[in-house]
């Protein structure tokens, strides 16, 4: 999608031929006169009398059937002075010389309804105590009709022409729009009478088959719909195509851009008058789905089984006020739990998710639980668990950001570890039946801490797996768009600001889901769980993170080329690209066609729970001795050079 921009020669369409032909013949009128603030008011008081004296006259010869006597052309002279004297001062006292009579709206006409009928009352009352009755009744009712139409004829034909005909108006290209619904033919009339737009709606284009072809909407036809842009385009000579914002969904908006571009036509997205003027942002964008920038379908829940699995159940969910724990909360709440703990660290957030799951719990028969907790605190753990004796736990709680756990190992350990060890503990001590981690793709081969300590927790899971009755499983993300910490909305905010829009590497490759599917695999993979496992949503094709980016603009509803990118350099702890499984991990497809079921290899079963428990230690240590020890326990883990020369140079 690109900006207007002029086109190389201006469009010979019926309607820039009628606006140059009266340009041309109105080339020589004196319209400074008109515009001229200083005459504009002698020369609109004239032309008003000259009216009203036309009008008033009509009105009492039609009186007459247009048959005067004598003694009537008498009448006539002593009371037409009376009649426009009057009218001008209620016409101006009224405000009537004070607009543009191109502007005029259908407040106008109703003032001028007003007015006409404010004038009719002063005339009969100037005439009934000052002139006698000399005028008759009939005359002032159709003097005042006759006012409301020639006025108002008038000042509408003025618009008329101003509309149509565009004197004055730069017209570069003609233009295509797209809707067949009232708010797009207020829109396209709205195009077109702008003095100010470099182009003018020549047709309509439906975004749905059932419309009605050849139909008008604001002076404008319906000419076809999306499917035959190009040809309607080549027909009207446009080379541009314009979309109200929120009108199309992702995927029917790049379908349509790329038919644009195979035409060399532009696309612009138009935002919404109420984001425009909402005055929160610096560049207003339109509502983004976040599964316009998946190009895939977004995965569905096979609710049966999860129905089975979740109904009168009691369910713990650990992190429960974050993106995916809040999000799970939703998800579970669909199926009515008999009881669900939401647990966090964060009171804010584990009271905001309580207040909106409220009312449908209450509805559900459900009882909600708010638990503020550390999932390290080993003694508020075990408690937790011997009190509530949750069958389901669905542990959502973890660090997650890549470079601020680069720069908070000890942390890292502490809360990915160290609490999923002890989480999974106490599900196992418990007797909970099924117990669930979010994990990452970062935890296979990583490069960071966040991936290095994921691996661990997935390690934990795996030993605990083989002894538990506990059904233990790991379900392993991609990125997930628009959680909290996540790209979509750093870009977003970074459009808002005008850019520029920072990433990485132009190379960079990530898999990305959306939060709901994040949130269902979790769902999915505890029904279809049996111990042991890792599950993997098929996501598609991995994406460059500056395509998404690219892909962000667009559908935000700006031009591909009006936000800046810059390219800073990978940070520590970043990978090029991601990966889903570890080359000895056997994968199995599973009852949902998009979940894969992989089997821990040799990677996972090195390092069980025991010696965790010594390597958890040295979490309050320094940072570099914590980096050390982690490259010690995760092979694919590098620390920086700089990190083992100091270590060496320690130990010399």
């Amino acid at each position: 999608m690109n900006e207007v921009a002029a086109h190389s020669g201006p469009v010979k369409t019926v309607s820039e031929r009628r606006r140059r032909f009266f340009e041309a013949v109105l080339r020589y009128v004196p319209l400074s006169i008109v515009l001229d603030p200083v005459l504009r008011f002698p020369l609109l008081l004239a032309l008003h009398a000259l009216l009203f004296l036309m009008i008033y006259g009509i009105a009492y010869t039609a009186r007459f059937n247009f048959e005067l006597t004598a003694g009537n052309w008498q009448r006539f002279g002593a009371t037409v002075g009376p009649v426009i004297v009057v009218k001008i001062f209620v016409f101006y006292f009224g405000k009537h010389f004070h607009g543009w009579w191109r502007y005029v709206t259908f407040a106008d006409l109703k003032s001028l309804l007003k007015v006409s009928a404010l004038s009719m009352i002063v005339v009969s009352f100037v005439d009934y105590f000052l002139l006698p009755s000399q005028i008759p009744r009939l005359t002032v009712v159709l003097d005042t009709i006759c006012t409301v139409l020639v006025i108002g004829g008038l000042r509408c034909t003025w618009r008329f022409a101003d509309e149509s005909i565009g004197i004055g108006r730069k017209v570069t290209c003609a233009a295509l729009l797209v809707g067949t619904d009232r708010e797009t033919g207020q829109l396209a009339a709205q195009i077109n009478s702008s003095q100010s737009m470099p182009f003018r709606v020549e047709a309509l284009l439906a975004s749905a088959k059932d419309y009605r072809k050849k139909a008008i909407l604001g002076g404008v036809p319906v000419l076809g719909d999306l499917d035959e842009v190009c040809e309607i385009a080549r027909k009207a000579s446009a080379n541009i195509v314009l979309v109200r914002s929120g009108t199309l969904d992702g995927r029917v908006l790049r379908s349509l851009n790329e038919k644009c571009n195979s035409a060399d036509i532009k696309l612009c997205v138009l935002p919404r008058f109420e984001d425009a003027m909402s005055g929160d942002e610096k560049i207003p964008l339109r509502n983004l789905d976040i599964n316009d920038l998946l190009k895939r379908g977004p995965v569905k829940l096979d609710t049966t089984k999860v129905e089975s699995l979740i109904t009168g159940r009691r369910i713990l969910i650990t992190g429960a006020g974050g993106s995916i724990g809040s999000e799970i909360c939703r998800q579970v709440m669909r199926f009515g739990p008999a009881e669900l703990v939401l647990l966090g660290r964060g009171e804010n957030r584990i009271y905001a998710i309580h207040c909106e799951l409220e009312p449908k719990a209450l509805e559900a028969g459900t009882v909600l639980h708010q638990e503020i907790g550390d999932i390290t605190d080993e003694r508020r753990m075990e408690n937790l668990f011997e009190f509530r004796r949750p069958d389901i736990v669905f542990h959502a709680a973890a660090h997650k950001h890549v470079p601020l756990m680069e720069l908070n190992p000890g942390e890292a350990i502490k809360t990915n570890v160290l609490g999923t060890k002890v989480v999974a503990t106490q599900a196992d001590r418990f007797g909970a039946s099924h117990f669930l981690m979010v994990s990452s793709d970062k935890a296979v081969n990583p490069t960071s801490i966040m991936g290095a300590t994921k691996q661990l927790a997935e390690r934990v899971i795996c030993d605990l797996a083989q002894t538990s009755n506990t059904k233990f499983a790991t379900v392993r993300f991609g990125n997930v768009l628009g959680s909290a910490g996540s790209v979509i909305p750093r870009f977003q905010q970074q459009i808002r600001n005008g850019g520029p829009i920072t990433i990485t590497d132009e190379r960079m490759t990530r898999y990305f889901m959306s939060i709901p599917e994040a949130s269902q695999l979790v769902i999915q993979a505890a029904a279809m769980c049996r111990g042991g496992e890792i599950y993997v949503l098929d996501m598609g094709k991995p994406v460059r993170i500056v395509d998404l980016a690219r892909d962000l603009v667009t559908l935000s509803g700006l031009p591909k080329e009006s936000i800046e990118f810059e390219f800073t350099g990978i940070r520590p702890g970043e990978k090029l690209y991601e990966e889903l499984y570890f080359s000895d991990e056997a994968t199995l497809p599973t009852t949902h066609p998009r979940v894969r079921a992989a089997y821990p290899g040799a990677v996972m079963e090195s390092n069980g729970i025991s010696e965790l428990t010594t390597f958890v230690a040295i979490a309050d240590q320094k940072p570099d001795d914590v980096r050390l020890a982690l490259a010690a326990m995760v092979a694919s883990f590098q620390v920086p050079k700089s990190v083992v020369d100091r270590e060496l140079l320690a130990k010399s």
